[in-house]
């Protein structure tokens, strides 16, 4: 509580900020002052406070960004062993010939206790430490950051393309992306950090084995010949000192070096590294009895100590027993349960007369799943599908304007075991495969390499796919690919199929559902549109050639206002969406050009205008073009649509608007990629450019 309240107290004066500066000074005055032995006490324990501390929070991280700020702690418990190995050497050249206490008594505790006041021993307990922390600690932790920081690098593109996938297919929010991209990029930050930060250490046992030759030469040097001590007790007092001293610094740099490596050498889960050891290392009840046979037999060959051995093996085996004993009872249970199940269901209720009840209709949406898909959608088995349908059902409705009909899913044993169908209206619009256990990795078209596996294609897009095991997801993100879980493979393709299909999704009732929702901030409106002027049907006609042309209906307010100003004068639906569509002009252009203030788009020739223009009136329905004529306009629009995808430009052709429903249903099937605006939708604050022609030059 009192820590909260200093906390509260810094924050409100503007303080906290200045925390880790006056940190930094003090720990660097340290090395220009001098500090009295009682203090260097105070700070020497300190110093084995803060890297016990270090120790225990890395051993108690989930994952190396739980603990992003390690590599900033390394530098600075560096920076302070060397700042109190500057002071304590001070003090051990200027009274260190008062006696093995002159430096406080921490050092004199280190230097007599634990090596039992033997400079020999110390010199070598002092060797082995700092080659425990630089050469194995220190090198195998920095080697471990480097690969990391590589690997880190190498698959950021594939792991902002899966994000990217999933948001697309409304399994996450915007905002869910954002942090998750802003993850990746600590995540990278952090290994590239702790990669140079490793060099703090290595640097730090480098400096403790300087300081400690300068300790015990210049202490010989001060004490014979200022102090007139005799060589062996300068030497005793000095070198004592001074080992003292170099425990007392490496011993914590020791416990950071560890820390430092469960950090980096952890694999992300949500257990820590105490969890993770019992969940692994001792559940497996096989193991523990094998080693326990092997530590008892070893335990009665003669000479050995047969105690300690057979102790361990009769614990070992004990436990194991036990672990096994849990298992069977676990499996009882399971076993039981399931019994049970199937004793509920076995019950065959009596026969009962047909009734219209009986009568199936046809589901709007459905899905077919064989049987080794249904754990995809059994939340028992840890499926998620139906999360992730909910989720792209919530992004259709926000994104088009309408709620989509639920989708219902069934298990079908016609199908090959991992295949999947989706049906609208019953009949079928979209199939695919999914393998539970495998991942399916994408090539976006910069893959740096090959993937062993079951090559396929994405059943949403067609692009070339894997079906690779689980754990090559970081090999193949690395190389570039896009790694997908089987459940957001079949629901992008669900997703896919209900923004291409959203006119064939909005029937009456939506229709119906959507006037009545307008009708609640606007009740006149509606009440004047339908059905005193307009029948339901020709507005689902409107609002179904709107989606068929890739626009979404968001804005029924406008569209209810401008049917109801223009359905006195016509009753056709395609002349109504016209007007609509010159009504939500600045909606349309900027669905194509969301920032832009010139629009690059594809003209038409002006000798080709007239031509189209003197067919429709020539043409008994007013739709009709000569085949020579049609062939010359699908050539012309699929090089100029190729012309700008070559330049990264949206293939959006503008003409003239009596000729725009005309071309949008014939280029439609033809050339599918081109989206058709007339000149009146362009807001008068645009500028044009056209950037590629039909029928001529731009």
């Amino acid at each position: 509580m009192n820590l909260m309240l200093i906390q509260d107290f810094l924050k409100r004066a503007g303080l906290i900020g200045m925390v880790g500066p006056v940190l930094i000074v003090l720990i660097l005055a340290m090395m220009v002052l001098p500090l009295p032995p009682m203090l260097l006490d105070i700070l020497f324990t300190f110093n084995i406070a803060v890297s016990i501390m270090v120790l225990l929070v890395s051993m108690n991280t989930n994952k190396p960004l739980d603990f992003a700020i390690f590599p900033t702690v390394l530098l600075i418990t560096t920076l302070l062993r060397l700042s109190l190995n500057v002071a304590s050497t001070r003090v051990v050249l200027l009274e260190g010939h008062t006696g093995p206490d002159a430096a406080g008594k921490v050092i004199e505790s280190f230097g007599h206790f634990l090596v039992g006041g033997n400079y020999a021993v110390g010199l070598v307990v002092f060797a082995i430490l700092v080659v425990i922390n630089f050469v194995v600690i220190t090198k195998g932790a920095g080697r471990i950051a480097e690969v990391g920081a590589r690997f880190t690098l190498d698959a950021m593109p594939g792991k902002q393309m899966a994000i990217d996938a999933d948001l697309n297919a409304g399994l996450i929010g915007e905002d869910v992306a954002r942090k998750r991209r802003a993850e990746i990029g600590q995540e990278a930050d952090f290994y590239g950090a702790m990669d140079g930060a490793s060099k703090f250490v290595r640097g730090d046992a480098v400096a403790g084995i300087i300081i400690l030759f300068i300790n015990i030469i210049g202490g010989l040097v001060v004490g014979v010949m200022q102090h007139d001590l005799s060589f062996e007790v300068a030497a005793k007092n000095y070198t004592l000192l001074t080992i003292g001293d170099g425990l007392v610094a490496q011993i914590p740099a020791l416990v950071i070096s560890t820390a430092a490596g469960l950090v980096v050498s952890r694999v992300a889960s949500e257990e820590n590294i105490g969890q993770q050891l019992i969940q692994q290392l001792f559940k497996q009840p096989q193991v523990l009895m094998l080693t326990a046979v092997i530590i008892g037999s070893l335990g009665m060959i003669p000479g050995m100590p047969h105690f300690a051995f057979l102790l361990l093996a009769g614990a070992m085996a004990w436990l194991a027993w036990h672990l096994s004993q849990a298992t069977t009872r676990a499996a009882a249970r399971e076993e039981a349960q399931a019994a049970a199940a199937v004793a509920t269901t076995a019950v065959i209720p009596e026969a009962a007369e047909a009734s219209w009840d009986d009568v199936a209709q046809v589901d709007v949406l459905g899905m077919e799943v064989g049987y080794r898909l249904i754990s995809l959608v059994d939340k028992a088995q840890d499926g998620d599908l139906l999360r992730r349908i909910k989720g792209i059902r919530k992004k259709f409705t926000q994104d088009i304007g309408f709620l989509p009909p639920p989708v219902h899913i069934r298990d079908n044993l016609d199908l090959r075991p991992n295949a999947y169908r989706i049906t609208l209206k019953g009949v079928e619009v979209g199939s695919g495969e999914a393998y539970p256990n495998q991942l399916l990795a994408i090539n976006p078209g910069s893959v740096t390499g090959e993937l062993a596996g079951m090559h396929t294609r994405d059943p949403a897009f067609g692009l070339p796919a894997v079906w690779i095991e689980t754990g090559l997801r970081d090999h193949a993100q690395m190389m570039g690919y896009t790694v997908v879980d089987p459940g957001t493979v079949v629901a992008t393709h669900l997703s896919q199929l209900l923004s291409t299909r959203a006119a064939e999704l909005l029937g009456r009732q939506e229709v119906q559902q959507l006037l009545d929702h307008l009708a609640k901030i606007a009740p006149k409106l509606v009440e004047d549109l339908v059905p005193k002027t307009l029948p339901l049907g020709a507005v689902q006609k409107v609002l179904q050639n709107l989606l068929d042309e890739g626009m979404h209906i968001r804005d029924m307010r406008t569209i209810v206002e401008t049917l109801a100003e223009n359905a006195a004068r016509t009753q056709d639906p395609y002349q109504l969406t016209g007007m609509v569509r010159v009504a939500l002009g600045p909606a349309i252009v900027q669905q194509f050009y969301p920032s832009a203030q010139e629009l690059q788009v594809i003209g038409m020739d002006k000798e080709l205008e007239y031509i189209l223009m003197q067919a429709m009136q020539s043409s008994q329905n007013g739709i009709g073009i000569e085949p020579g004529l049609a062939d010359t306009v699908l050539r012309e629009a699929r090089a100029a649509a190729e012309q700008q995808e070559q330049m990264g430009l949206p293939t959006v052709m503008l003409v003239p608007t009596q000729l725009r429903d005309l071309l949008a249903r014939f280029l439609k099937r033809a050339v599918p990629n081109i989206r058709v605006i007339s000149h009146d939708e362009v807001p008068d604050f645009k500028t044009i450019r056209v950037t590629a022609m039909v029928g001529g030059r731009a």
